[in-house]
């Protein structure tokens, strides 16, 4: 009873796998933002107010959290989806992961054992990224030469497709400034636009709101700072381990490329046998010249 249960349960989360960072990163927003939320109310037990006086005590999470605007939640809703991306990124380019041993030694048997059929079937299925390379080759056989493009334009989609999946940790990294810039900008102008409404310039609170709309820009770059470079390392990473991928399916290709019998081979010569010397073809005599 039991493993029929859990069978059903792991046919229920492979059907619904793409939507797995999805589900995930609405499960890390909500724990950070309800962890927020609390923290926040414990600190000023229930009144979210700071006056200028108590600055001075108040750290910059206590900042960020009084004064959380839209951008504020922009940025930690960027920062969940960035940190699911980190995750996500670190787990899937592995080399155990991206190319197992395993389905690379099961193609290498059921070629030299001459199973196709066989090996279309386990290339069809399985996830590596060899087997994606190999599948549209191995439907154009017997013919080498469209195999081999099926294969180069594999390898080339599913690059592209590695590369596509941690692009937006470098579109998440380069929007953290600009929103801090933005949320900077918008808390600039409505500190001095209190001031102007006050009749005065109070030291105190002029402070108070730069150090407010400066907050921002230090989100922004909390923001940026790790997903740009988590992305310049799973960029090395995906790099070097698709074209270990590419060495691989090659290699595997050219097993199963057929011997190539337009030339004859050479008589082997007898044992024993005196070596004959080549003869040598005479020159064609000149043609006389006519007689005039």
């Amino acid at each position: 009873m039991i493993p029929s249960r859990l069978s059903a349960v792991r046919r229920f989360f492979g059907r619904y796998a793409k939507f797995r960072p999805l589900l995930l990163a609405l499960v890390m927003g909500v724990v950070i933002l309800t962890a927020v939320g609390a923290y926040a109310q414990t600190s000023t037990g229930g009144d979210t107010t700071v006056a200028p006086s108590d600055v001075k005590t108040e750290g910059v999470f206590l900042l960020v959290v009084h004064h959380a605007d839209f951008i504020t939640f922009t940025i930690l809703t960027l920062s969940v989806i960035g940190l699911t991306l980190i995750l996500q990124g670190f787990i899937r380019n592995r080399a155990s992961v991206f190319m197992p041993e395993s389905s690379t030694n099961t193609i290498r048997e059921l070629i030299q054992q001459r199973k196709f059929k066989e090996l279309i079937e386990f290339t069809e299925t399985d996830p590596s990224f060899v087997s994606k390379a190999l599948n549209p080759a191995l439907k154009r056989a017997p013919s080498f030469t469209p195999m081999k493009e099926a294969m180069e334009t594999a390898i080339g989609e599913q690059t592209a497709e590695q590369f596509r999946s941690i692009e937006y940790l470098n579109i998440i990294g380069n929007l953290g400034p600009l929103l801090g810039l933005l949320g900077t900008v918008l808390g600039m102008i409505e500190a001095f636009q209190q001031m102007q409404g006050a009749g005065g310039a109070d030291p105190g609170k002029l402070g108070y709101g730069i150090a407010t709309a400066l907050s921002h820009t230090f989100m922004g770059l909390m923001l940026a700072v790790p997903c740009l470079a988590c992305f310049g390392v799973l960029r090395t990473l995906v790099d070097r381990l698709t074209v270990r991928g590419a060495l691989v399916a090659e290699e595997l290709l050219l097993m199963m490329k057929p011997q190539d019998r337009s030339l004859p081979a050479a008589a082997p010569a007898r044992p024993g046998a005196i070596p004959q010397p080549a003869r040598k073809i005479p020159a064609p005599l000149p043609t006389p010249a006519p007689i005039a």
